[in-house]
């Protein structure tokens, strides 16, 4: 079955890829849609949705989409779904990275989570959508010169390396997006 990603990343289709074994997977650039797409949900699962649906309906083909970003727990679980323009619509990682760091001054408690919402939209108008969570700690400092985002200063539990400092194979082991995308190749093998 043919699925259009809702990305114009094409790093996460080479990463869904080895997900989701068998599927045949382009994004929606190479499908032919090339609109941009708002996301105005208030939840990681509502923005993968929005994402989806805006291609399913365009195309009338399957369409996966995600939405993830980092929880901190002493910052009320932000950035949350404002993790990509947490520091401004035109910042970089190390923007990002830099202002999260500076509102974590002083405090204590460094827990923190990825999450990663996957959604499935198909043209009879079934939809799935699938969480992934990946736990761990924030160090008072980048480490590490791999990965994006947040990665420099994410510590996954069970780890004593950043993610961005984990090999990235070992890293979509545990990733949250991995997570995400392995319960949905599970619900899309039932469909």
């Amino acid at each position: 079955m043919r699925f259009i990603l809702a990305t114009k990343n094409k790093g996460k289709v080479k990463e869904l890829k080895e997900i989701i074994k068998g599927a045949d997977i382009i994004t929606m650039d190479e499908a032919g849609f090339h609109d941009d797409i708002e996301e105005n949900g208030k939840t990681f699962e509502e923005n993968a949705l929005i994402k989806a649906r805006a291609v399913c309906k365009e195309l009338g083909v399957p369409a996966m989409a995600d939405d993830s970003g980092l929880e901190v727990f002493a910052l009320s679980m932000r950035p949350g779904i404002y993790s990509a323009r947490y520091a401004g619509e035109n910042a970089t990682d190390e923007d990002r990275v830099k202002k999260l760091l500076s509102e974590m001054d002083g405090k204590e408690d460094r827990r923190a989570r990825f999450v990663c919402a996957a959604a499935l939209c198909m043209p009879d108008g079934r939809e799935i959508v699938c969480r992934g969570e990946t736990n761990g700690n924030l160090l008072y400092a980048p480490q590490g010169t791999g990965g994006f985002g947040y990665d420099p200063i994410f510590v996954p539990v069970g780890f004593d390396k950043t993610f961005a400092e984990i090999p990235q194979e070992e890293k979509n082991k545990i990733s949250h997006r991995r997570r995400a995308f392995d319960k949905l190749s599970l619900e899309i093998e039932n469909i």
